[in-house]
């Protein structure tokens, strides 16, 4: 067993550590609190904006299909990898490593596939294994639609270009503060709508349907990607206050250990002392 001053170090070393955990778990709490609240504002809007498209795309002729829906022959691949600068988040991070590993291994093995990503942990990871085309841990300094429009239009224009046949987002969509989901979702080309079904649509179209749908498939390529760095931002913050907390409740089962084990040990010094304090006596009175 550990002497007194062992343990007593032991049990200031984990209550710093239980205090340093708590505070990180009650500022993710708080910052938890705004993304929570910015994502949930922004999925109306998002689903709408997704709605009308697939209304307007459904009323269409073939002929009229965008640039950014041509389905070539894949042969190059690019995977966005959406991550954190941060640990500390649990499996947050590991997860997404998982995840473009399972794509490139069960989808892609064929391909020729790159990775776009966005944040410092899966790319640490990832280089090692893959070809990185670029790698963007800024947009987290200042998550704002203008500079995830910037993305969106470079990869926007990597596909045009065909560089990259495919374009697929890998993150971890927010559920609750503690459950994230690993999405894998197609960014380009986008998804033909389902067109069997005839639309009774009561719009007024100004200037035209074929004009609206041209103007609103690049705005809602950069939403796309904006909600998934926003799902992204949320499930962070969730995944890093859920595991601050487990550490703490850890940290605080092992103080307690550790107190119970110096209470013990210093039970024991005290009757030993008194064992020798009486032995010593009963041998002067002899």
């Amino acid at each position: 067993m550990a002497n007194l001053k062992e343990l007593r170090s032991r049990i200031t070393s984990v209550s710093s550590t239980m205090q340093i955990t708590s505070a990180m778990k009650m500022v993710s709490a708080a910052k938890l609190s705004r993304a929570q609240d910015a994502i949930t504002q922004m999925r109306p809007y998002s689903e709408k904006l997704t709605q009308l498209l697939q209304d307007l795309s459904a009323t269409l002729d073939d002929d009229t299909s965008s640039k950014y829906a041509e389905d070539r022959e894949v042969k190059n691949v690019l995977v966005v990898a959406i991550s954190s600068n941060k640990g500390l988040a649990g499996a947050f991070n590991t997860n997404i490593v998982k995840g473009v590993r399972y794509k490139a291994k069960n989808d892609y093995e064929s391909k020729n596939l790159s990775l776009y990503t966005l944040g410092k942990k899966a790319n640490d990871v990832l280089k090692k294994d893959f070809e990185v085309y670029k790698n963007n841990n800024e947009i987290y300094d200042e998550l704002t639609f203008e500079n995830v429009s910037e993305i969106a239009e470079e990869l926007m224009q990597l596909f045009l270009d065909e560089k990259y046949d495919k374009i697929v987002l890998v993150y971890n969509q927010f559920k609750n503060a503690a459950t994230q989901v690993v999405q894998h979702e197609q960014f380009l080309p986008i998804e033909q709508f389902d067109t069997e079904e005839e639309k009774q649509l009561d719009y007024l179209f100004e200037p035209s349907k074929i004009e609206i749908v041209k103007e609103l498939i690049p705005k809602s390529l950069k939403m796309q990607l904006f909600k998934a760095l926003r799902d992204s931002f949320a499930s962070e913050h969730g995944a890093r206050m859920t595991a601050m907390h487990k550490a703490t409740d850890n940290a605080k089962e092992l103080r307690d250990d550790l107190k119970l084990s110096y209470n013990k040990a210093r039970q024991a010094s005290i009757t030993n002392e008194i064992l020798e304090i009486v032995g010593g006596a009963e041998a002067l009175n002899g």
